[in-house]
């Protein structure tokens, strides 16, 4: 019989070990920015000095957001953090320090620093063509989107427990801030995220049109490429649905599917819809989801004033019972729950069959997945702005921005092949690699990071860390 007690027998725990590293994954993280040129980068844009005692700008921010990847919450922590691995990155820097970096963040070093990021997501797009499997387009509905670049909109709540700078009250209820943001749905990079006050519109159209150009700003080759804009509800505005057919070039080609508010002539044109225009709605693989059905309104729908082409499509599905208090009284009396999307797609190019409204309903349903990049955001230190000073909680938040870009990047770049770990979350990333420690020896002028080798993942490390070794180094 196996005793379940008496393990700690003869057991001492004593805090007197030595050249003992915690959270050893903040060198792959550290690695991947230096290689990729962004410490480098960052280096040429932020104040620099000779003077003593002077820390540079580039490696305190690139130092915040390698441990806010590791689960940092605020400067203090990510003192403390700094302060466990200066044997490894040298001299920690003090949040006092961190604090004036992000207060000096300034609008035209803010811009700077948006060309830094460009210039490494283009190196880094670049090498996500040459690895195995090509670039990660994405798959709606069983169809490949080779050469679509997709970017989703998105506001979220960020609430705060005391009285900050532009902490608002929410249309949630809450208090707070709702800032505005638009990433990659390709490679889940944030692209560019505005701080806003609480009280900020969800429609509001400069907001939108702000976002969209930054975002713009970080893709790779935007002004010639193919690309799919997805907005929630709030993006139903004149203002920003001409802007983007505005965007149509000889050289680029802008597509967009955005939620759409019902109105009681919205209600009108359904109701003369025949029951044999419904069609079975697909899953994202491709196969049927029974129960729910689509249908093209365009042309019934006599709605006035909107873009030229675009297309309506709507949605219906037996309401749930936590629903029926929300239904109008025209979806009481039909029995079904309605929703619309509206696009500009008449087709894809080189996509097969996306001109059929059920792949036109996926493919806006697919942008649901926004609501893992906010999640993903809030655990990368965006589910609290640690300051009352509005421009530190800004640069915070660009921190954040590059936290979850470092860990996207090293997914996709040295662990792409290893099971589990692409598109892991950042719990699990932590728990794997990040935050699993080490011992640091020194032999014959050498330093060495050992790591027990019996961890299930010390394999995904090593060979993650090799990886990064061999990518171009970027100056």
């Amino acid at each position: 019989m196996v005793e379940s007690t008496g393990w700690d027998r003869r057991l001492s725990v004593a805090a007197d070990g030595k050249k003992l590293v915690g959270h050893a994954g903040a060198v792959l993280l550290r690695k991947l920015a230096d290689r990729l040129g962004l410490t480098g980068g960052l280096a040429r844009v932020l104040p620099s000095s000779t003077a003593a005692g002077w820390r540079e700008r580039s490696g305190v921010l690139v130092q915040l957001a390698v441990a806010i990847v590791l689960g940092a919450r605020s400067l203090l922590e990510a003192e403390q953090l700094h302060l466990h691995h200066q044997q490894l990155f040298g001299p920690a820097v003090s949040d006092s320090t961190m604090r004036r970096v992000l207060a000096g963040l300034d609008e035209h070093t803010l811009r700077k620093i948006a060309k830094v990021r460009r210039r490494v997501r283009r190196q880094v797009w670049g090498l996500l063509h040459l690895r195995p499997g090509g670039f990660p387009y994405l798959t709606v509905a069983g169809r490949h989107l080779k050469g679509w670049i997709v970017v989703d909109l998105d506001a979220t709540v960020i609430t705060a427990a005391s009285k900050k700078e532009g902490a608002a009250a929410t249309f949630k209820g809450t208090f707070g801030f709702h800032p505005l943001a638009g990433w990659c749905a390709n490679t889940g990079e944030s692209l560019a995220m505005e701080l806003r006050c609480g009280n900020a519109g969800a429609n509001t159209v400069e907001d939108h049109l702000r976002v969209l150009a930054a975002c713009l700003e970080q893709v790779p080759g935007s002004s010639q490429a193919k690309l799919l804009i997805r907005v929630d509800g709030a993006g139903a505005t004149h203002g920003l649905l001409e802007h983007l057919e505005s965007l149509n070039t000889k050289r680029r080609t802008v597509r967009y599917t955005v939620g759409w508010k019902i109105t009681p002539e919205d209600e009108a044109a359904i109701a003369k819809l025949p029951e044999s225009a419904w069609e079975t709605s697909l899953h994202q693989d491709g196969s049927v989801q029974e129960g729910y059905q689509v249908a093209e309104l365009t042309g019934v729908n006599t709605g006035e004033g909107w873009p030229q082409g675009m297309r309506l499509i709507v949605r219906r599905v037996r309401p749930s019972r936590r629903q029926h208090k929300k239904l109008t009284d025209f979806e009481k009396q039909t029995g079904w729950r309605y929703s619309i999307t509206a696009t500009n797609i008449r087709h894809l190019w080189g996509i097969p069959g996306s001109h059929q409204v059920q792949f036109l309903d996926a493919l806006h349903r697919d942008h649901a997945e926004v609501e893992d990049r906010i999640r993903t955001g809030k655990a990368m230190g965006l589910h609290n702005l640690p300051s009352k000073s509005w421009q530190v909680n800004a640069g915070w938040m660009l921190a954040c921005n590059l936290a979850a870009d470092l860990d996207a990047w090293l997914r996709l770049l040295t662990l792409h092949d290893q099971d589990g770990l692409e598109h892991a979350e950042p719990d699990t990333m932590r728990f794997r690699l990040y935050h699993l420690p080490a011992r640091l020896a020194d032999h014959a002028r050498r330093r060495y990071l050992r790591i027990e080798r019996t961890w299930p993942w010390a394999k995904a490390f090593t060979t993650c860390w090799s990886r990064l070794t061999q990518l171009p180094a970027v100056t």
